[in-house]
């Protein structure tokens, strides 16, 4: 376990305990709010709020892991010699991330056909993704490091090219009123996505010891935050734009 400061622990600390509150609350924001949406978006939102479920749960994993992981003694931060848990975030991205896309896809309530085709391909893609990622996650060998990051990255870029030419006709087919809502949702997945490639490679360009643990771990948080809670809200007001258009039809 690699020694870490007072700061650096307490920086992780409060960072692991605000995605607890922001994902509880995101949850019972998102169920609540299926009321407010026509029935044929009810399931995306339900979805949102699963996936912000989910990663409220394995965050509290987390945080208990953290805490076993280390004591304060007399303003010093102490090893416990118990690990620090990084699976559970890995088996929450297994699960939420292609929850993630296949909301975006039901909100857009493309045909069955193409809904079917487009939430099984970009699915098995994100959840190849995190499975090529862990292995790397867990090395502590460089070379092993950026091979992994190297292989997971392709199912990452075939994503990113399908939500940005793949999905562009069927954005051009949605009410004028929530075109540019789903064009923002498109760029906030890719750009939330690309911090955990980033944060991933953080202990191989020269961030070592205490430093690594408290940027990835940090830089993890701040990307689930954006790519689970903030990317729901735009769910959410996409499913009330297109309901609102098409009562209004």
């Amino acid at each position: 376990m690699d020694v870490i400061s007072l700061g650096q622990f307490e920086l992780v600390y409060n960072a692991f305990s605000f995605a607890i509150a922001v994902m509880g609350a995101a949850t019972v924001f998102f169920f609540l709010g299926r009321s407010q949406v026509s029935p044929a978006y009810r399931t995306a939102l339900t979805i949102t709020g699963l996936v912000t479920l989910i990663a409220m749960y394995h965050y509290v994993r987390i945080f208990a892991s953290w805490e076993a992981s280390f004591t304060v003694v007399a303003g010093q931060v102490q090893a416990t010699g118990v690990k620090f848990n990084d699976a559970y975030r890995y088996v929450d991205w297994l699960l939420t991330v292609p929850l993630l896309l296949i909301e975006l896809i039901l909100v857009m309530r493309l045909s069955p056909a193409e809904t079917m085709a487009k939430g099984t391909k970009l699915g098995l893609l994100a959840a190849l993704m995190v499975i090529l990622g862990y292995p790397g996650e867990i090395s502590g060998d460089g070379g092993t490091r950026w091979l992994w990051w190297s292989l997971a990255m392709i199912p990452f870029l075939i994503i990113v090219y399908d939500l940005f030419f793949g999905l562009k006709k069927s954005i051009d087919s949605q009410p004028a009123s929530a075109r540019g809502l789903i064009s923002t949702a498109r760029w906030v997945t890719v750009i939330s996505w690309c911090f955990y490639p980033v944060v991933f490679v953080f202990p191989m360009i020269g961030f070592t010891g205490g430093a690594a643990t408290t940027a990835v771990q940090v830089g993890y948080t701040i990307a689930d935050i954006v790519a689970k809670a903030m990317f729901g809200v735009l769910i959410y007001m996409i499913a009330v734009r297109k309901s609102e258009a098409e009562a209004h039809a």
